[in-house]
């Protein structure tokens, strides 16, 4: 049949195509028409359409202008596009489908997907508040919350623009239910958000706390229980703490002594915990104390101390005597006083109290006093270095110790027996002599008068003998002693000489030349003592009786002199401002060098003997004679005069010069200073020897002066230089 539409049908056309066996295809449905399109979740749409006769399921497009497509297949209206995009407009459109195909989409509609629910973020900072907070969401206006109780028919509903909300006053350790939703501008809500928060319990009711005793002390905890609570923690400011989480008490322990705890108890749960409850004190008996000491300042007087403890309201100090006797004593401080007798034995035991109790029994001293001091004590010198110390025995003493000090050192004796002897002790010292009774477990008994004892003197020392001239020695020695006088005896071949003095040094006349032996011993009223050592003593050689001095060239003199008994060697030495020259001989002569011309030096001589002892000999002053003159010139003048001319030294000196010829020799003379002199009547065609000296103070001629050749010749004016000659 050519396609016409239904309508166009008569009754017998239609009645044919109702009959099955003759279909032989079956067209599309017809296209459904959209009532309206809504969004209730943030990721889908939800299309009402009219269902169309012959349809068996119908395909919902969902396009937008960013490229999405979407065809989602329902069996009916309503029908739901999902894995959409909040807040994002879609359009809309539906086709029907049947055996025959699907239908041309209807009429497209346009719709929004709503807003996605806040993401929300709830605490309970205290036990009747709650915080919800969340990060914006896109497009959205405002937010709604709805809080609920659970169990509880009360609600609380509340918009705002924020991005967090405090709710308030709510019941403790409750658990509210929290909705939410963000509205778009368009006024329509978005997804719906719900969570649960619990607030924090309550404080704990009424708190207790008591000391219970079992193997040890323990503290016991008790309060009332809160609704809301999962846990319970009782702190102590002492570091410690318990917890329960079913019964209404926990224990801390182990307790120590002197705390003073102040507990508090909190309740948790998943929102935190509570506020601490009130405080509650309490104090545990005192701690016995750490140390405890005795001291006995003065004897027969005691104290003991102890180390400070906490908590403590007073202590009882309990002193018990070997022989019975206990006394004791109360005090808020840490020292208690008590008489101690020499030779006992006391117990000591200290207690502590506090409000809670007294303390264990803490450290026990015993503390035995030292022996009593000896009363008949003897010290007698029975030899010159040691004394014997006797005396009676005293009760509680085990052992005796001897001291004998002099200031600058101790010696000890030690002894079972009432006696002692201290030996090789120092001369002439004053001792100070202690005998001290000793126990074992106490020591010595430092509170013993001492007895005083002098030894007898010590031997002098000669330290040095010095030879103060050829003919007196100085002896020196150590003295140590007090009061003492000393002699010194030198013992020669031919003689024995003395001398003494109560210082430190006396003198002796000596022969020079000598050897004697030398020692020295000390007096006191005590004694004498052994006599010193004996050291050598050779006195120095004697000084040569005459000695004379040559000046043999300007800056050399010849120095001679006798024998001197005693003496193996010799040095000679003349010294003066400028300068000075000496020499080392063992001969009697000796020639000396260096010296500077017209100069004045002291002439001095040091005699050695063969040990190397020196005696010092001065003898009168030697005057080096004047420098000779320089750059001597002879000048030929008128008339067969020579010109002598030379350089003189400072001073007003007074010259010769002496011409000396083959065939004549001449001289002339300047006085005070001059530097020239004239000679006439000279022969010409002679060589000459001329010589300038000065004038010795007694008037002599040096011999000494170098000596020059000039050649004066009989034709012209010249005078020719020759050679120097000595």
């Amino acid at each position: 049949l050519p396609f016409k539409r239904l309508e166009s049908f008569n009754v017998f056309e239609r009645s044919l195509l109702c009959l099955p066996m003759l279909h032989l295809f079956e067209y599309s449905p017809e296209v459904p028409l959209i009532y309206q399109a809504y969004s209730k979740h943030s990721d889908s749409i939800t299309v009402e359409f009219g269902v169309v006769s012959g349809a068996t399921s119908y395909i919902i497009r969902a396009e937008n202008e960013d490229g999405f497509f979407s065809e989602s297949l329902v069996d009916t209206s309503p029908g739901t596009v999902v894995g959409l995009l909040p807040y994002t407009q879609f359009t809309l459109s539906v086709m029907s489908v049947n055996t025959g195909g699907r239908s041309q989409p209807s009429l497209p509609l346009n719709a929004r997907t709503v807003l996605v629910a806040p993401d929300l973020l709830s605490s309970s900072p205290s036990s009747d508040t709650i915080v919800i907070e969340w990060d914006p969401v896109d497009h959205a206006v405002l937010y709604s919350l709805v809080m609920t109780m659970v169990g509880s028919d009360m609600w609380v509903r509340l918009n705002t623009t924020q991005t967090n909300v405090t709710f308030t006053d709510l019941q403790p350790g409750s658990t509210y239910s929290i909705k939410g939703n963000a509205w778009d501008p368009d006024g329509n809500q978005g997804d719906d958000i719900t969570i649960y928060q619990i607030t924090r319990p309550p404080v704990p009711g009424p708190v207790q706390v008591l000391l219970t005793l079992s193997r040890s002390i323990e503290l016991s905890v008790y309060w009332q229980t809160v609704r809301g609570a999962n846990e319970y923690i009782a702190v102590s400011s002492m570091g410690q703490n318990c917890s329960s989480s079913l019964d209404a008490y926990c224990i801390i322990s182990p307790l120590s002594c002197s705390q003073n705890h102040t507990i508090t108890v909190t309740a948790e749960n998943e929102a935190g915990p509570s506020d601490p409850s009130a405080p509650q004190d309490l104090l545990t008996f005192p701690c016995p104390p750490e140390l405890v000491w005795i001291e006995e300042p003065t004897t027969g007087n005691c104290s003991v101390s102890w180390s400070e403890v906490q908590w403590v309201d007073y202590y009882i100090a309990y002193v018990k005597r070997d022989d019975g006797l206990e006394t004791n004593c109360n005090t808020t401080g840490t020292t208690c006083y008590f008489q101690c007798i020499c030779g006992y034995t006391y117990l000591l035991t200290v207690f502590a109290y506090n409000l809670a109790g007294s303390s264990p029994p803490g450290q026990r001293v015993n503390y035995t006093t030292i022996p009593c001091c000896p009363e008949d004590l003897s010290v007698s010198l029975i030899s010159t270095e040691t004394l014997e110390i006797s005396w009676s025995p005293v009760r509680g003493a085990e052992l005796y110790e001897t001291i004998a000090a002099d200031g600058s050192e101790w010696i000890h004796c030690n002894d079972t027996a009432p006696v002692c002897a201290l030996s090789d002790l120092t001369c002439d010292s004053l001792y100070s002599v202690v005998v001290r009774p000793c126990s074992e477990t106490q020591g010595c008994n430092n509170t013993c008068s001492a007895h005083t004892r002098r030894t007898a003197p010590c031997a002098p020392v000669i330290l040095n003998v010095t030879q103060v001239n050829s003919s007196i020695v100085e002896v020196f020695w150590m003295a140590t002693n007090t009061e003492a006088n000393y002699t010194v005896i030198a013992m020669g071949l031919t003689d024995t000489l003395t001398c003494s003095s109560s210082s430190t040094s006396c003198y002796i006349s000596v022969s020079c030349g000598s050897t004697y032996e030398v020692s020295a011993y000390a007096t006191t009223t005590a004694g004498q003592s052994l006599p010193s050592y004996s050291i050598p003593l050779e006195t120095g050689p004697c000084c040569p009786e005459t000695l004379s001095v040559e000046q043999v060239t300007q800056s050399m003199t010849n120095i001679t002199w006798s024998t001197a008994t005693g003496a193996q060697s010799y040095v000679t030495s003349l010294t003066s401002p400028r300068g000075h020259a000496r020499c080392h001989t063992m001969d009697t002569h000796c020639l000396l060098g260096c010296i500077t011309c017209g100069t004045s030096y002291n002439v001095s001589l040091e005699a050695f003997s063969i040990t190397g002892h020196k005696s010092e000999c001065s003898y009168h002053g030697f005057s080096a004679s004047t420098c000779c003159p320089s750059s001597v010139r002879l000048y030929r003048m008128d008339n067969s005069t020579l010109r002598v001319y030379w350089h003189s030294s400072p001073g007003l000196y007074n010259y010769t010069a002496d011409l000396y010829g083959t065939r004549s020799n001449y001289t002339c003379s300047a006085t005070h200073g001059a530097n020239g002199c004239d000679i006439s009547k000279i022969l010409c065609g002679e060589v000459y020897t001329v010589v300038v000296a000065p004038l010795t103070q007694e008037g002599s001629k040096v011999t000494y002066c170098p000596r020059k050749l000039y050649s004066v010749s009989c034709s012209g004016n010249t005078v020719g230089m020759g050679v120097y000659s000595n």
